[in-house]
């Protein structure tokens, strides 16, 4: 199902929402196999259809109307659960919505439900989900990445337009490549993150899946903008260009890809070849400090996380589990969290433990600092920053139980969180058993909407 920018049909009255909506919900129900959604909110969705379409009828449409959305379960959605798909929040609803919920809604967009995710948003394959994994729509027995792959699913196979995720290592961009749609991590703190439940706060970003480029630009739009309800929302006076005549782009080498999948390799050097065929220049970067983009990372959003998720504890939030000894809090976080989250909980406490802390978390600040000027000078002479998505397709269930090798999997993407960049994950192409491929495009801050542009010409001319 892809939405178009067209009202016409919905004016003329020979196409509704509301059968659009009932579209939507049937493929959401014939799919259920899948595991993508952990609630569906049929009846709020025909209500806010029915809405739309007098809004059509009346001369009064919303710039989203008619939009169906799905919203991955760590943002907050009055009256839905909010479960961050962990034991630890079951049966949680939240009393207030999310900025983006608020400014959807005001738009007219039509919510359909909340996705299934991996566990506080912890994975690389959506199986740390407490409620079970979500799976690729093309194959059931595949992964079809994480954190957000339910997010993806959903609109990859056709149960919403645009779904709403989040990104703090490549949580968007990856599943976005495994399953074969856009998918946009934006500008740290040009999206407002009130009301998602914060994973590393220096590194989330609620962002977008879609179908084609047209529907994350309207929605972009919409989402957009400062909100003094979030401290690390920023002003920006205008953004960079989005248009640019002869784009410079600098490339990370092919040399650079060892170990990634032939298919990965050869679909790089298409994806050059083709940037090179719309007028663009395409050079050689190898940027600095990249050896650390993983290890930089994982220390900093596990010593986040620790932090972050502190506070359930059974006392203060979340599950409170008996305790025969009377310790609370390691009976419910026993309870409570998955084996992932309690990993990374583990090796985020100790990298913030005394002693430790100097040798780990603050050499990862020092680290990190350097990877975002390194991005700050290559985009003195480049307007973006071309680089596969993910180093295969999507891999089988259960493929993966060494946690290191999961984690290499985000290996181009989490550079973008560390420097606080905009970065966009596009289809490019299949490997030789169908499943989709992606390769992704960065940028400098509050160049979303350039990244966008240029997606949409290589777009246009596949």
């Amino acid at each position: 199902m892809k939405y178009s920018n067209d009202r016409s049909s919905f004016i003329a009255g020979t196409s509704s929402a509301s059968e659009r909506c009932a579209e939507a919900l049937e493929t959401i129900a014939s799919r259920a196999d899948l595991g993508a959604f952990l609630h569906v909110d049929a009846d709020g969705a025909r209500s806010s259809a029915a809405e739309s379409d007098e809004r059509f009828a009346a001369g009064l449409a919303r710039p989203l109307e008619g939009m169906i959305v799905a919203v991955k379960d760590n943002i907050s959605v009055v009256g839905q659960p909010l479960t961050c798909a962990s034991r630890m929040l079951d049966g949680f609803r939240p009393l207030y919505n999310a900025t983006v919920i608020e400014r959807l809604a005001d738009a007219g967009a039509t919510f359909v439900g909340k996705t299934n995710m991996d566990e506080f948003a912890m994975g690389s394959s959506n199986e740390t989900s407490a409620f079970g994994p979500v799976r690729h729509a093309l194959d059931a027995n595949r992964v079809p990445g994480g954190s957000s792959g339910g997010s993806a699913v959903a609109v990859a196979a056709g149960m919403c337009h645009v779904a709403l995720g989040s990104d703090t290592g490549g949580s968007i961009r990856q599943p976005a490549a495994f399953c074969g749609v856009y998918g946009l991590k934006p500008t740290y703190g040009r999206v407002s993150r009130y009301g998602l439940v914060a994973f590393a706060s220096s590194l989330d970003q609620i962002g977008l899946f879609s179908n084609s480029i047209e529907d994350m630009q309207e929605v972009f739009r919409v989402i957009d903008g400062h909100d003094p309800l979030d401290a690390t929302s920023v002003r920006h006076a205008e953004t960079v260009a989005a248009d640019v005549a002869a784009p410079r782009i600098a490339a990370l080498p092919v040399a650079r890809l060892d170990g990634c999948a032939p298919e990965i390799v050869d679909a790089y050097v298409a994806f050059r070849e083709r940037l090179t065929a719309l007028g663009a220049s395409v050079e050689d970067v190898d940027l600095p400090h990249s050896e650390q983009w993983i290890p930089t990372y994982f220390i900093l959003a596990t010593a986040e996380a620790s932090s972050n998720l502190a506070r359930f504890d059974g006392v203060r939030y979340g599950l409170r589990a008996d305790a025969e000894d009377g310790d609370i809090t390691t009976a419910s976080r026993s309870a409570g969290f998955g084996t992932e989250v309690q990993r990374r909980i583990m090796l985020g406490t100790f990298s913030l433990s005394k002693g430790y802390g100097d040798a780990y978390y603050t050499k990862a600040q020092q680290t990190r600092r350097l990877i975002r000027q390194a991005y700050d000078r290559m985009f003195e002479s480049y307007d973006a920053f071309a680089l596969p998505t993910t180093p295969t397709t999507a891999f089988r269930l259960g493929e993966k139980s060494d946690p290191v090798s999961m984690w290499l999997s985000d290996y181009f993407t989490v550079s973008a969180n560390i420097a606080g960049i905009p970065a966009l994950s596009l289809p490019f192409g299949a490997d030789a058993a169908g499943l989709p491929i992606g390769m992704q495009l960065q940028g400098p801050m509050f160049s979303d909407e350039r990244l966008m542009s240029l997606a949409k010409g290589l777009a246009t001319a596949s």
